[in-house]
C-alpha cells in the first residue's frame, strides 16, 4: 500500500518505519529540511530502542522514504497519517495548529481519493475540524476529490515503541465509513495475525479513548504517589503495600510504583487537555485536576528530601544525578522529573554531577554550558566528592550499584532513591543513610552530616 506520513516526531517516524517494514511503501513527510535531510543520511533524530536499524534497512530497499515536498509525498497515496505534535497552550488544551496546517496541506495538494488517519492525540471534534479544512481547501481549488477522515490514535510506549507497533495489544480504529474501515483493516493486517486486535467504534469515541488510557494510567501513579506519602507518616512501606495490591488482580502491578512522578511528552499534557475539554463542556474534572496537582508536588518531592537532609545548607554542595531522562530507554526530557530537581538545586545554590545513558546531549541542548552542572560519562563518575547521590530514573545499569564503592566516592554517606530500586536495608548495612518513596522512614536526624 502507498503510505504517507505527516510528521517525522517520535509517532510519525515509528509508525511509518513499522509499516515500512511489512511490506508498504511508505513517504515520511516534514517542513523542517534540516531533518528530513538528517533523516535521509540514516541520522536518526530520537533514540529509541531498534528503530535505526529498521529505519536504515528499509531507507535501503527503497519501502521508506523522506521528503519536504508534500504534493510530491501524496502523489501515490491511498492513505495519509497525521502524526504531528499537540503541545498544551497556556491554558492546558491541546494546541491543534500543527495538525490543522496538515490537514490544509493535505486540502491543498491532494489528487486523488484518499483516506486521512489522525494519529496524533486530539481533543474531541478535532476529526470535524481537519474534514472542514480539507474540503475548504478542496473548494477553493475547486476540486471534487473523495476522503474520509479516521481517527486512529497511538498507544507508543517511548523505550518500547517498536515493539508495540509491530505487536500492538489493540488498533482503535474510530471511523462512520465502511470504505476506510477496510483499507485500514488491509493496511494493519500483517500486525493483526495471530488474533483480532481491531476495535471499530465511532470517530469521537476513538478520540476520547486515548486520552482516557493516559490520564487512567496517569492517575494510577498520582495514586501511588498520594498512598507513599500516606506510608511515610504513619511508617508503613509502600513497596509492601504495593506488593499486597499489586496481587489482586483487579488492580495488577503495572503503573502502581511510586517515584518522582511521571513525565514525558504525553501524560501531563494530555491530563491537562482531557480536564480542560472537560471543562469546555461543563464538567469539572475533580479527579484530573487531583492527578495533576499530586504530580506537580511529586516532583519537587526530592528536592525537599534533600533540603530536610542538610537542613536547607545545599548551597555550596555537589550533588550527583543518576538518570535524566523522564523514564529509561529514551533520551526525552519533556517533563522529566529530574529537570525540576536540577533547577531547584540551582536556585539552592547546589552543583549537580549527572550522568544519563542516553539524555547527556538533551541535557547539554536544554541547558547549555554552565559551572553549576558536570555532566559524566560514566555513573560513579557522577559520584566523586559528592554530598548525595539522588537516583531519578530507573535505568537498569542504576538497579544493581556497587554500594561500597557509593560510600567510598560520596562526600557524604547518603542515597535518595527516587524510583525505589533498593532495599533500605542492603543499603544501609554499607554505611549509607537511605532514603525512598514511602519507605516509612520519614526524614530522620541520624546519619546526618
Amino acid at each position: 500500500m502507498q503510505v504517507t506520513i505527516f510528521g517525522t516526531g517520535y509517532v510519525g517516524l515509528v509508525t511509518g518505519t513499522c509499516l515500512a517494514e511489512v511490506g508498504n511503501h511508505v513517504v515520511c513527510v516534514d517542513i523542517d529540511a534540516a531533518k528530513i535531510a538528517q533523516l535521509q543520511r540514516g541520522e536518526i533524530p530520537i533514540f529509541e530502542p531498534g528503530l535505526a536499524p529498521l529505519v536504515r534497512s528499509n531507507q535501503g530497499s527503497g519501502q521508506l522514504r523522506f521528503t519536504d515536498d508534500a504534493a510530491a509525498a501524496l502523489a501515490q497515496a491511498q492513505v495519509a497519517f497525521i502524526a504531528v505534535g499537540t503541545p498544551p497552550d497556556e491554558d492546558g488544551s491541546a494546541d491543534l495548529s500543527h495538525v490543522l496546517a496538515v490537514a490544509r496541506t493535505i486540502g491543498q495538494v491532494m489528487c486523488r481519493p484518499l483516506v486521512v488517519v489522525n494519529k496524533s492525540t486530539v481533543p474531541v471534534g478535532t476529526a470535524d475540524a481537519v474534514r472542514a479544512a480539507i474540503t475548504g481547501e478542496l473548494a477553493r481549488r475547486g476540486a471534487a476529490i473523495d476522503f474520509d477522515v479516521v481517527s486512529n490514535p497511538e498507544f507508543l510506549k517511548e523505550g518500547d515503541a517498536v515493539q508495540d507497533c509491530l505487536r500492538p495489544d489493540r488498533i482503535v480504529i474510530g471511523s462512520d465509513s465502511a470504505r476506510a474501515v477496510e483499507l485500514l483493516r488491509s493496511l494493519y493486517a500483517p500486525f493483526n495475525r495471530n488474533h483480532e486486535r481491531i476495535v471499530l467504534m465511532d470517530v469521537r469515541s476513538a478520540e476520547l479513548t486515548k486520552y482516557a488510557a493516559n490520564a487512567m494510567l496517569a492517575t494510577k501513579i498520582s495514586f501511588m504517589n498520594e498512598i507513599a506519602s500516606i506510608a511515610e507518616r504513619v511508617g508503613a512501606d509502600v513497596e509492601q503495600v504495593r506488593r499486597g495490591i499489586g496481587s489482586d488482580p483487579r488492580i495488577g502491578y503495572h503503573f502502581i510504583y511510586p517515584g518522582a512522578g511521571y513525565g514525558g511528552s504525553c501524560f501531563p499534557k494530555d491530563v491537562k487537555a482531557l480536564a480542560h475539554a472537560a471543562r469546555g463542556q461543563g464538567c469539572e474534572p475533580r479527579l484530573l485536576d487531583a492527578v495533576e496537582a499530586v504530580n506537580v508536588a511529586q516532583k519537587n518531592r526530592l528536592f525537599s528530601m534533600l533540603e530536610d537532609h542538610f537542613d536547607g545548607a545545599l548551597a555550596g554542595r555537589r550533588i550527583a544525578v543518576w538518570g535524566l531522562a523522564f523514564k529509561p530507554n529514551t533520551d526525552d526530557m519533556r517533563e522529566a522529573p529530574s529537570r525540576v530537581l536540577l533547577e531547584a538545586l540551582w536556585q539552592a545554590g547546589a552543583t549537580v554531577r549527572a550522568h544519563d545513558p542516553e539524555a547527556m546531549e538533551e541535557t547539554r541542548r536544554l541547558y547549555g554550558e554552565r559551572a553549576d552542572l558536570l555532566l559524566c560519562a560514566q555513573p560513579y563518575v557522577a559520584l566523586e566528592g559528592a554530598d548525595a547521590l539522588v537516583v531519578v530514573t530507573e535505568w537498569k545499569v542504576f538497579r544493581s550499584p556497587d554500594f561500597a564503592r557509593i560510600r567510598a566516592c560520596l562526600r557524604t554517606p547518603v542515597v535518595f532513591d527516587g524510583r525505589n530500586l533498593y532495599e533500605p536495608a542492603v543499603v544501609e548495612a554499607e554505611g549509607l543513610a537511605y532514603y525512598g518513596i514511602g519507605r516509612g522512614r520519614s526524614i530522620r536526624t541520624q546519619n546526618r552530616p
